[in-house]
């Protein structure tokens, strides 16, 4: 008799790995119960308030709204507490959109979530010049460019850095080779709904 051997699935091939990255972690099982999602560049998900989630390899970014619910029960060597996930998960079972962000330019796309308190722009700059209202949190990924926030003197940012530009600021970006960066800024909704 032959035996027939099937391939690993993917879930089965990330529970693997994680096993190796966290041995023992009880929290390697968890993968059989979430949902495995692969993203591309360019692409973005939301999550709602007490929805779990883990990112286990790759470069991203999240941002959130202002919270103090970080709250951990694998997957880390930080503090866990199980009986508080338990208690505020919504237990509910859907596979996440994929979105793909709504062109702004030729070089910027937005990715605005269904909640007020924030928006994230993608842009790849080429050799020139944007300029964005603060206030804003810029994350560079790749590349460089000068940025001058109001009246201070340009500054050359280049992949890793983070900057702060306060309210009611003009920003001008200009790169000096392809710039990617994100920008997390509010939600002119915010705005809206509190007039």
């Amino acid at each position: 008799m032959r035996s027939k051997v099937r391939k690993l699935t993917d879930k089965e091939l990330l529970v693997l790995r994680l096993e190796k990255q966290y041995p023992a972690d009880v929290g390697v099982i968890s993968a059989f119960f979430f949902n495995y999602v692969k993203l591309s560049p360019g692409e973005a998900l939301y999550l709602g308030a007490d929805e779990p989630h883990a990112y286990v390899s790759g470069e991203c970014i999240e941002c959130m709204a202002t919270s103090d619910n970080v709250v951990r029960a694998g997957l880390t060597p930080k503090h866990r507490d199980v009986k508080a996930l338990c208690s505020m998960l919504t237990y509910k079972q859907c596979f996440p959109e994929i979105l793909q962000g709504v062109p702004l330019n030729s070089y910027v796309r937005r990715y605005l979530p269904l909640f007020d308190e924030f928006v994230v722009d993608r842009c790849i700059l080429p050799r020139g010049a944007s300029t964005v209202l603060g206030p804003s949190i810029f994350l560079v990924m790749a590349g460089e460019g000068i940025m001058q926030a109001g009246s201070f003197k340009g500054e050359l940012v280049t992949e890793g850095d983070v900057l702060f530009a306060p309210a009611n600021t003009e920003i001008s970006i200009e790169s000096e080779s392809e710039l990617q960066l994100y920008r997390a800024g509010v939600n002119d909704r915010f705005f809206q709904d509190s007039l």
